[in-house]
């Protein structure tokens, strides 16, 4: 079955066309605000038909998708009802679908949940501390994110490790843009960094990560900074380029090596967060059996690993520096002796929704068309 899957992100679209595990073709395409310029999706299709079947990353299921389905016009109609849970993710992601659902007519299509691997996180993991009305009014709850990635990066983790995902417990850390951190106990996910949203948790490109909430309000209240100004800011204004000016962790290093002393401050804020979240991460599974590198960060970031880990000794977390330097994914940089093994692993939420889509179809007895 030959699979197009759909990434659509708030500044691109990822494309791949994949026959079993191999890309037929992989593209990154601009997509500045959500908007998809249709020309360029055109030709992918066009130039690697037939297509046989369609998968979507799509960002937010709440808890009416815990797993991947079917795309209906039920399904679609539901998809609109979630718009005001991510506001900034799902438009793109459901004018994708409206988009090659136009240019693929008729061929069967999938949405994959990013929220579906953490739908399962103990109620301990899940539940805010919020009067009990809200929570059941408004399903108020921590969903997590990056679930296509953490569920790839466990198991392939478990691959490199030569032991199945079900004997291991695992932290997988997503560092791109966007970061997140998945407690992956034995195969399911027990713990995650982000919650309600995709603010919560790590220092990422050009957002805030975990702030007080009164503080928010003492911005709202005592300075006057509307709700509207107040999200922008914590979305597109923090992170990286709030602290150092960029969003670009290598420009940020870069500066930080020139001795620029907000560089070294967005490093040291982004590598304090990092260690804690990891530990807060091992904490939640009783220990540690491997630990994961994926996103631009996680996966070209050697030195940012390098330092990660170095405050991780206590956990057995221990990286040969050669090997973290030299490293390209897949691969292992664990330092000889250590008792957790580390690993470099490419994000691949392609695969991860390819292989769902078939699952999906296979189950539904679907067959490729001849």
């Amino acid at each position: 079955m030959r699979v197009l899957a759909v990434n659509v992100g708030s500044s691109s679209v990822k494309l791949s066309v994949l026959d079993g595990d191999r890309p037929a073709a992989r593209e990154d395409l601009p997509a500045p605000g959500g908007h998809l310029d249709p020309a360029p999706i055109e030709k992918i299709v066009a130039d690697h038909s037939p297509i046989d079947a369609v998968g979507h990353r799509v960002v937010h299921g709440a808890d009416q998708f815990t797993g991947p389905v079917r795309i209906d016009a039920q399904v679609r109609r539901r998809l609109d009802a979630l718009v005001d849970l991510a506001p900034l993710h799902l438009p793109p992601s459901l004018a994708g679908i409206d988009l090659v659902s136009r240019l693929l007519p008729g061929t069967p299509a999938v949405a994959c949940f990013d929220t579906a691997f953490h739908a399962k996180l103990p109620v301990a993991a899940s539940t805010y501390a919020l009067p009990a009305e809200w929570r059941r009014r408004w399903r108020l709850r921590r969903y997590g994110f990056h679930g296509l990635s953490h569920a790839w990066a466990a198991r392939r983790v478990a691959d490199l490790h030569g032991e199945p995902v079900g004997a291991l417990r695992i932290v997988t850390c997503h560092l791109g843009a966007g970061a997140s951190l998945a407690a992956v106990a034995y195969g399911s996910s027990v713990d995650t960094t982000m919650g309600f949203t995709p603010l919560e948790g790590l220092v990422m490109a050009t957002r805030s990560g975990s702030v007080d909430p009164g503080l928010v309000l003492w911005l709202e209240e005592h300075v006057g900074i509307p709700p509207a100004a107040l999200a922008s800011s914590l979305e597109h204004r923090s992170g990286l380029l709030g602290l150092a000016g960029s969003p670009d962790m290598r420009a940020v290093t870069d500066a930080e090596a020139r001795g620029d002393a907000e560089a070294q401050l967005a490093v040291a804020v982004y590598l304090h967060r990092l260690r804690a979240e990891i530990c807060a991460m091992a904490g939640a599974m009783g220990g540690l059996d491997a630990l994961s590198f994926a996103g631009g960060v996680g996966e070209h970031g050697a030195g940012i690993r390098l330092r990660a880990t170095a405050g991780l000794a206590f956990l057995g977390v221990a990286v040969d520096e050669q090997r973290n330097a030299s490293a390209r994914p897949d691969a292992e940089i664990t330092k000889a002796g250590a008792p957790v093994r580390s690993f470099v692993i490419e994000a691949r939420e392609d695969l991860e929704i390819a292989g769902e889509v078939r699952a999906v179809l296979g189950a539904e007895g679907e067959t490729p068309p001849t």
